[in-house]
């Protein structure tokens, strides 16, 4: 089977685009916000829908350690995690590429959509949506990463390489 070449667009990341995939978690103008802490600072208040507790699930926090990705790339792998939401925070001052296709449609070039993450912008994938593993621009970066943890019946990853599709983000 021959395989066509398909340069994915990159868009730049907000809520209303990403809204079918998760949520945007951002310190912006548009969410709830009250101030704390005896007026030293503002509370960006419930930005993302945290959703683990499917089979007896609970939340995990921890770090990965990303390495930079190098444009142009070819999109070779998608997983996602059927039983729990995941969300990636930047811990730096780093761009990153965000892909994803929703959980109910087929995966093919038109419904996979690619998105750059300014700094200041993390995202919380919703279960079941497809992404590949996170992919920063220019430097390695940490991630607070904020996903399911205990036990299931169920795996909360599945992997599904693109063999046949020849998907590349370029620059």
């Amino acid at each position: 089977m021959s395989t066509r070449r398909h340069v994915m667009p990159i868009e730049p990341l907000s809520a209303g685009a990403f809204r079918r995939y998760g949520d945007v978690i951002e310190a912006s103008d548009s969410a709830e916000q009250f101030t704390v802490n005896q007026g030293n600072a503002t509370r960006y208040h419930d930005l993302a829908t945290v959703d683990v507790a499917a089979e007896h699930g609970h939340p995990v926090i921890s770090i990965f350690r990303a390495q930079p990705c190098n444009l142009p790339l070819r999109l070779r792998l998608l997983e996602r995690h059927p039983i729990g939401s995941q969300a990636f925070i930047p811990m730096g001052n780093h761009p990153y590429l965000v892909i994803v296709a929703a959980a109910d449609t087929p995966l093919g070039a038109q419904h996979i959509h690619c998105f750059r993450a300014s700094p200041g912008q993390g995202v919380n994938f919703a279960r079941g949506t497809w992404h590949p593993p996170v992919l920063p621009l220019h430097s390695v970066c940490d991630f607070l990463v904020i996903d399911r943890g205990g036990p299931s019946k169920l795996p909360n990853c599945e992997e599904l390489a693109l063999d046949e599709l020849e998907l590349w983000i370029e620059a």
